[in-house]
């Protein structure tokens, strides 16, 4: 039987992501922060999930399941992927392999992540921004981060819901 995620556990992982910007940026922005995190970690794993699932009705074929991902309610470029940016935790940009990414998923999901004025949802944060700290600093900053959010499972088989039918991401 999988283990289900508690709220104590999305509370550690998120008091935890506080503690990373700790003394560097306003408390009040901290929820920018963490927050895109907490969507782009969801909508991965949520995408992952019905990938895997595809790939099983699909008999494993990669290009079929691809094809019926482009169907559903969101898409998640590679490049946009937590488990990407996890990856590419060490690497010198990672601030910009962030943004990047926050920006391909609004690209990717235009009439679901923008506003009325055509803005992206993401417009007012930077991983990249040098209120994070110098380069080194918020390099550890971000891989911190990232390593506090790759604990948390969010598919909907381990939040305890049920499983959801196309459209439903």
């Amino acid at each position: 039987m999988e283990s289900k995620v508690k709220t104590k556990d999305i509370n550690s992982v998120v008091w935890n992501a506080c503690d990373t910007f700790r003394g560097v940026i306003d408390p009040s922005q901290y929820k920018d922060y963490i927050l895109v995190m907490l969507f782009l970690k969801y909508v991965s794993d949520v995408y992952s999930e019905k990938h895997a699932e595809y790939l099983n009705k699909y008999n494993g074929d990669k290009e079929r399941a691809d094809r019926a991902m482009q169907l559903e309610r969101f898409v998640v470029p590679s490049n946009s992927h937590f488990s990407y940016l996890y990856d590419s935790r060490n690497e010198d940009n990672i601030g910009e392999l962030i943004d990047i990414g926050l920006a391909d998923l609004e690209e990717s999901n235009r009439e679901k992540l923008t506003s009325a004025d055509g803005a992206g949802i993401f417009r007012n944060i930077s991983f990249n921004s040098s209120n994070l700290g110098d380069k080194k600093e918020k390099n550890s900053r971000l891989k911190n981060l990232l390593q506090d959010f790759v604990k948390l499972d969010l598919t909907p088989s381990h939040l305890g819901r049920q499983r959801y039918n196309r459209g439903c991401l």
